[in-house]
């Protein structure tokens, strides 16, 4: 068995994504957000960097395609066992959801580098005998079912990730946020960095935001209005209940709908997009927010084919 001790030995960087792409075999990821992810993760193993990752794990919704020779597809589901690939740890936390209380478990996979470094990954799951069969299924299809569902594993990824990591024992100096979808993460960690203050003449007060904005690096990717998840706040209040205030948390996501976005701007000290023409138009998009630009790479020894690879070892010898 896989023990992830060795890991708590220094503050680490955590980082969080809605999906990752590690491996074809498992599919928790379903385009280039979680390809990237997978890069980094990769890269940060390469240089032993002090680095985590905490991603949903996806059973479900994938299938395999077939084309036959008339040109029509048929699809066949995938199916996968996580415990294949990864390992199940006992730790459990719990999160509050429509009222209830649902059980959230990790897997951990661990990424090794051959420089010797090694990256966990951690995948959040809901698949517990202590949940009802609807919350087991919340984190079984990636960007599956409606915008409540959405909004319910986004409570998973960032509330329940923030805890599982403190139920593991991990000391975070720094959250990195891999788009939007892990916005709530920064509600939790002002809930544990919230002041303590009996009286106050504004609620606002008692929230140390700028100790969770010096926590916080955000990644945006989407340069449209329509990538940007957004939330009514009747169905946020019936789904997460009133974590902070409403009053603030209008302040900080948006006044008609929380915008996770937004509340990711309002909550990280550094920001940036993934080209330096998509830090221009983030800029647009988000006016007033200081977003500055780092360019997409890829993992070159995880996408480089045999034959070229012996082509750049061939004229890179001395």
């Amino acid at each position: 068995m896989v023990q992830f001790h060795e890991f708590l030995k220094e503050p680490k960087i955590a980082y969080f994504s809605m999906e990752v792409g590690m491996l074809n075999d498992m599919p928790t990821y379903s385009g280039g957000l979680g390809v990237l992810a997978g890069d980094t993760i990769r890269s940060a193993a390469d240089l032993k960097l002090p680095f985590i990752a905490v991603t949903l794990l996806s059973r479900k919704g994938f299938f395999n395609q077939d084309i036959d020779e008339n040109g029509k597809q048929t699809e066949s589901p995938v199916s996968w066992e996580p415990s294949r690939f990864m390992t199940l740890l006992s730790e459990k936390v719990k999160v509050q959801i429509e009222g209830r209380d649902v059980y959230v478990q990790a897997w951990l996979y661990v990424v090794e580098s051959l420089t010797g470094g090694k990256v966990p990954v951690f995948f959040l799951d809901t698949d517990l005998p202590e949940n009802t069969p609807n919350d087991r299924d919340i984190t079984a299809y990636l960007y599956g079912g409606d915008n409540r569902y959405r909004l319910k594993q986004e409570i998973i990824l960032g509330i329940g990730g923030v805890r599982i990591l403190n139920a593991l024992g991990f000391q975070i100096k720094k959250y990195h946020m891999n788009e939007g979808h892990a916005s709530f993460l920064t509600l939790e960690l002002l809930m544990e960095h919230k002041k303590d203050i009996e009286t106050v003449w504004d609620e606002r007060f008692i929230w140390d935001t700028e100790k969770v904005k010096d926590l916080c690096v955000f990644t945006t990717h989407t340069p449209i209005e329509a990538g940007h998840d957004k939330f009514p706040y009747d169905m946020v209040k019936d789904v997460m209940g009133e974590a902070i205030p409403f009053s603030v948390l209008k302040e900080l996501a948006g006044r008609d709908n929380l915008n996770m976005t937004l509340l990711a701007l309002n909550l990280t000290k550094y920001v940036n997009g993934v080209a330096k023409k998509h830090g221009e138009v983030s800029k647009n998009l988000f006016p007033g927010y200081e977003i500055h630009a780092i360019t997409n790479g890829v993992h070159s020894y995880t996408w480089t084919c045999e034959s070229l690879a012996r082509v750049f070892d061939k004229y890179d010898e001395p």
